[in-house]
């Protein structure tokens, strides 16, 4: 029975927040007056423990100087009956986060997609990417890759990818932090973009028009939670077949058997997706009208991409060649980082990260939006960001006016505490610069065209320095040391690190 939020009135939530600013009282002296002074030629007080348990006299006491305040009474009022991002959000920040820019790729591809409940925006921010150089090969108006048809080979292959791994670790402890990483998640919605690179190889792209969303490719998480309840128990048999000293060719058969199960699974709840190298035929009218159609392979209408029309259409640009910059200020600048274990495509291309600092990265993808060129990107966007406008900023939420309380941690203590990663993928599409520094950046989401405006985000330049860790690029547009990074040998970062977090 309605399980929709109630929705505040936000003009209620902003006057609320303009009485709270408006309130410039004095801290209180309170805390001060009780507490100790030392004066010289004075005795210390006496030492006492501190207490370990939360005392009720205290919290009471607590709550009576807190309420003395008119500042924390009103903000009490506020706060415990609207949404504390709407009471607290900075009326100035909305006034100056527009969707205006002086560097914006010229065709940035429509529709805006839409990924629904599922994690699946990896894929959409990828296949968003990909279809600019075809829809200028094909001149097409509108436009959409099949999302799903990825989304089910992904599925298929993080399935064998999973139980790969489980008989690689059959001398692990079952209850190791290894193997319980490793079964947290095994066919999450979640990817990166070499992951993407390895199934496109693989698997080719189709039209979205020929392998449409169904219901769960919409709503993922059921199928999701009964696929990964199978792969659980499935890993206690493979262990068990495993460690008794089976036939290598025991262990197999039971593997097959247990991946053409998850393929059927998949097939009823997603529908049978095109064969990878059987003709498809798509017909469509092209923006001037007319009639066209193509007959050809998934693998094949992928190798468009690296066709010298699409490059050409593409500003020179190969988007099969495309790596992944990182910022990452725990580990070393100008070092190549993988993560252990993680992927998708079991002997496929790993997962790699070239660490840079930010102004390598920020100038990497201003030079190509300048190209015509977009981005993706992954961030971390649930920080200081408003779904409804489409703002992301550090000053967007004053949480210290509201709380009164201080969070100024680094980007890389938000990383080495768990308070950040990377948890959402879009696609940059413009920047607006002023004196030779980037302001501001026009971000392509996958929420659908009535999130932020018509589905455009703004991100202002620092929340991009706190909070976005990765920018995929073309080779071309870095110089030769960081280029030179990709053939380092890689620090190897352990399955639960942040950097293993799957946008």
């Amino acid at each position: 029975m309605g399980s929709a939020e109630s929705k505040p009135d936000p003009q209620v939530a902003r006057q609320l927040a303009e009485r709270l600013r408006a309130l410039d009282l004095k801290e209180s002296e309170k805390e001060l007056e009780k507490g100790y002074i030392y004066v010289e030629g004075d005795e210390p007080p006496a030492y006492s423990a501190p207490s370990q348990v939360v005392s009720i006299n205290q919290a009471e006491q607590w709550e009576k100087e807190l309420l003395e305040d008119p500042k924390n009474r009103l903000a009490l009022s506020a706060l415990s009956s609207h949404n504390v991002k709407d009471v607290l959000t900075r009326r100035s920040t909305t006034i100056s986060d527009t969707q205006t820019f002086n560097i914006k790729i010229p065709f940035e591809g429509a529709p805006i997609t839409n990924q629904n409940s599922s994690g699946r925006c990896w894929l959409f921010a990828s296949t968003n990417v990909f279809r600019v150089a075809i829809m200028k090969k094909h001149n097409l108006n509108e436009f959409e890759l099949s999302q799903a048809y990825l989304f089910f080979w992904d599925k298929l292959e993080k399935a064998n990818y999973f139980l790969e791994n489980v008989l690689d670790t059959v001398k692990e402890p079952l209850d190791g932090r290894l193997v319980k990483e490793l079964m947290k998640d095994p066919v999450g919605d979640g990817g990166q973009w070499d992951m993407v690179a390895n199934l496109v190889e693989k698997y080719g792209l189709v039209p979205q028009s020929l392998y449409p969303d169904s219901f769960n490719a919409k709503s993922s998480r059921i199928m999701g939670s009964l696929i990964t309840t199978k792969l659980r128990e499935d890993c206690l048999t493979l262990r068990s077949l495993a460690s008794k000293k089976n036939s290598i060719s025991t262990v197999a058969s039971a593997k097959d058997k247990m991946l053409r199960e998850i393929h059927l699974m998949l097939t009823l709840m997603l529908g049978p997706p095109p064969n990878p190298n059987q003709k498809f035929t798509w017909e469509y009218d092209d923006k001037d009208g007319k009639f066209r159609k193509i007959v050809t392979t998934p693998r094949a209408f992928s190798k468009e991409l690296s066709s010298s029309d699409s490059i050409r259409a593409n500003a020179g640009t190969d988007v099969n060649k495309l790596f992944s910059l990182v910022n990452d200020p725990r580990n070393s600048y100008m070092s190549l980082l993988t993560v252990e274990r993680l992927g998708n495509v079991f002997g496929g291309r790993p997962i790699t990260y070239v660490n840079v600092d930010m102004t390598t990265m920020k100038k990497a993808c201003i030079d190509m939006l300048q190209a015509g060129i977009p981005v993706f990107f992954g961030s971390d966007v649930g920080k200081y960001s408003n779904s409804v406008t489409g703002i992301m900023d550090t000053g967007l939420i004053d949480y210290e006016l509201g709380f009164n309380i201080s969070l100024g941690m680094s980007k890389a203590q938000r990383l080495m505490t768990g308070e950040s990663s990377m948890t959402h993928a879009m696609v940059l599409t413009a920047v607006h610069v002023v004196d030779g520094k980037p302001v501001r950046w026009r971000v392509m989401n996958s929420w659908g065209d009535k999130a932020g405006s018509k589905g455009y985000f703004v991100m202002s330049d620092k929340w991009m320095d706190e909070f976005v860790y990765q920018a995929v690029v073309d080779p071309s547009f870095v110089g030769k040391e960081v280029k030179d990074v990709l053939g380092q040998q890689p620090t190897v970062l352990p399955l639960w690190d942040p950097m293993g977090a799957l946008a």
